[in-house]
């Protein structure tokens, strides 16, 4: 656990080592939570530490006003994301290409990385991860609308007070994002990604998506534009896969980062009674 200070910012970061320590062979693996509601947290107790435990040098961080992370009022901006990560590999001299695992907004991120810094990028996976196509700012700040609309009802309240104190301290870290900084501005005037330098992307990407997610058709257009593309869809799932579905995350990312031989790991969804929501889905705005 560590606080590093990059583009201005402190963030929050933890590195997990692999068992047989770094190298200059040993692969860099970052992976990028999504927005509001979430942190490092939702990765570090799923996919980070086995993929560290697989023989990756894993680093994992809490966006700008996220988790641990410092809150300044401005810089929320997918630009401004994009320097933050890029200051954050320089200040940990993280130099060489690094594979990204970017959940929701993360994806977003990472797709916005690989296409400003080409060269620094060996693969992206995007679970679940947004296209900032034209409208996409105006449909995220909706999201974050509505959710500061649903945290001020009476029931909401009251969940949340059941739920506990980390709960309480969630929904207190996102009323503040919300309502207290230029994030919902930022997305607004957000300049989409234009598609047709997606045509020259060279890394490789894999994107898992659930069949009944919202942002399904993000990862339908990637799969036409895109020339080395894997698209996963599972059946039954939604836009909370990392929640619902972590063993199977973990089968496909070993499989991709140990060279994609062979057939990808096919989900098998449970009893539809038994694939559980989790209870934040509603409130992630990712």
């Amino acid at each position: 656990m560590a606080d590093v200070v990059a583009n201005g910012v402190r963030f929050h970061v933890q590195q997990l080592t692999p068992p047989q320590g770094r190298s200059a062979e040993t692969p860099a693996v970052v992976f990028i939570h999504g927005l509001v509601m979430d942190n490092l947290s939702s990765f570090y107790y799923t996919l980070a530490n086995p993929c560290a435990a697989a023989g990756a040098d894993v680093m994992l961080y809490d966006l700008r006003g996220h988790g641990l992370s410092e809150r300044p009022p401005l810089g929320y901006a997918l630009e401004d994301s994009v320097d933050d990560l890029v200051g954050l590999l320089f200040e940990l001299g993280i130099d060489g290409p690094v594979h990204i695992v970017g959940n929701s907004y993360g994806g977003t991120v990472g797709l916005a990385f690989a296409m400003a810094y080409p060269s620094r990028i060996a693969s992206l996976v995007l679970v679940e991860g947004h296209f900032a196509v034209q409208g996409w700012g105006e449909e995220m700040a909706r999201t974050l609308w509505g959710i500061a609309f649903g945290m001020e009802l009476e029931e909401a309240r009251t969940w949340v007070a059941s739920a506990g104190r980390k709960m309480t301290r969630m929904a207190g870290k996102a009323d503040a994002l919300i309502n207290h900084t230029s994030l919902v501005e930022d997305l607004l005037t957000a300049i989409p990604l234009p598609r047709e330098p997606l045509a020259t992307l060279a890394c490789p990407v894999l994107a898992i998506y659930g069949d009944e997610s919202d942002v399904i058709d993000r990862a339908r257009d990637l799969a036409s534009l895109v020339p080395d593309f894997t698209l996963n869809i599972l059946e039954g799932c939604g836009h909370s896969i990392l929640m619902e579905v972590p063993d199977h995350l973990q089968a496909v990312l070993a499989w991709w980062f140990a060279g994609r031989n062979g057939p990808a790991p096919v989900y098998q969804p449970p009893a539809r009674d038994l694939v559980a929501a989790h209870p934040l889905a509603e409130l992630v705005a990712g």
